[in-house]
């Protein structure tokens, strides 16, 4: 992957922020990354009995059926009143498990009423057939109401299970055929895409595609959310994960760079260190290199999790690793040191004449940082089988 630019000067950040007075810019920097902090996302799931809306909100979220924190699944419907499920490490992220509108004692025309529709920023409708009527209804409805809604075919991975025993088996074609089928039934909506998922294997069929329409329909705080939520099941969504990073390295650096620079000048000490830690553990868990998401990783591709983590060899991630408890490979070429002795050395021990100093080495510190995690973490993919 392309190394992230380390050219931003401080001038153009100033700029950017449209701050003349670089004291102003500092705490415009804090401000939005204390909004980022803060944004929430809320992701209603909706679609009839049985169609597979938990085990949806429970990939979304990396979690498998079977954990506490899950919500729970079965053959007959399991969600009989609204259920709020926060993200394990973004809880502004709440994904709503809606029950399902072909209920018998829940009617369409009393449906938006009690799943209190205006609550949400989007809607996923799940359908583990094709289609029906409610669905359509529900559509309609939202389109009324200016609401983006997504249509979701899930469960493919059983009509490829179920298909392939078939001579004349071709996946590709069985894949057109679902999605011209659900099409058919979607005629009054007017021309909506439809996505083909398997909530137990994000990395197939249409979830990225899934993820980069509903992103370019979000502002920029829910984008955030949205991408930084996500599991990391591939390299396409790796790419992502980085590119949204790349995007607020700006804020960061100004506000660690420069957010003590002017009442301490002269002074190393004029960093932040919480924020560098801040963005640092946000890429560490949004890149899937935390204890659990690495795990999760060994199980879904049948590989001890000692293999996957063999290839990590950046200081930064080592030493992100230790202190999420998640034991790093050692040996004679992976020592690890502390994270606060890390940022000790790379920030601590210079001495800044003025702010533009002070942002210019803290954004090519971060920008670093972040290539180095991505690079680690596109070796573990490539150790898993993902690449």
């Amino acid at each position: 992957m392309a190394d992230c630019s380390t050219s931003m000067d401080f001038s153009g950040a100033l700029q950017r922020l449209g701050e003349d007075d670089p004291s102003a810019a500092v705490a415009k920097a804090k401000e939005q990354l204390n909004i980022l902090d803060n944004v929430s996302l809320n992701i209603a799931v909706t679609g009839e009995t049985g169609a597979g809306k938990s085990a949806f909100i429970n990939a979304f979220r990396g979690l498998d059926d079977d954990e506490d924190m899950s919500a729970p699944t079965g053959i007959t419907e399991t969600t009989n009143e609204v259920t709020m499920y926060t993200h394990p490490t973004m809880p502004n992220v709440k994904l709503w498990d809606l029950p399902g509108i072909g209920m018998p004692n829940l009617k369409a025309d009393q449906y938006l009423k009690k799943v209190k529709f205006e609550t949400y920023d989007l809607f996923i409708i799940i359908s583990s057939t094709r289609f029906k009527e409610n669905d359509v209804f529900l559509a309609m409805e939202m389109k009324k109401k200016h609401k983006h809604f997504y249509f979701v075919r899930s469960k493919i991975d059983n009509d490829i299970h179920s298909e392939s025993r078939s001579k004349t088996f071709d996946e590709q074609q069985l894949l057109c055929t679902i999605r011209e089928d659900c099409l058919r039934n979607l005629k009054e909506v007017g021309d909506p895409e439809v996505f083909l998922i398997s909530s137990y294997d994000l990395g197939k069929y249409d979830f990225q595609n899934l993820v980069d329409t509903i992103e370019l329909e979000l502002s920029e705080q829910k984008q955030f959310a949205l991408v930084q939520s996500l599991p990391v099941c591939s390299l396409a969504m790796l790419k992502k994960q980085k590119r949204r990073m790349e995007k607020f390295i700006m804020l960061f650096a100004i506000a660690s760079g420069c957010g003590g620079f002017f009442s301490i000048p002269f002074l190393s000490l004029a960093f932040d260190k919480t924020v560098l830690v801040a963005f640092y553990t946000s890429c560490h868990h949004a890149f899937g290199l935390d204890e659990k998401s690495i795990e999760k990783l060994s199980e879904r591709v049948n590989k001890p999790v000692q293999h996957l983590k063999l290839p990590i060899k950046s200081p930064l991630t080592l030493a992100l690793m230790d202190k999420s408890k998640l034991v790093p490979p050692i040996g004679p070429t992976c020592p690890v040191t502390s994270l606060e002795n890390l940022l000790d050395v790379k920030h601590f021990v210079k001495r800044f004449q003025n702010a533009t100093q002070a942002f210019n080495h803290t954004y090519s510190v971060l920008s670093q940082g972040l290539n180095d995690m991505v690079n680690d973490m596109t070796e573990v993919l490539r150790v898993a089988g993902l690449d």
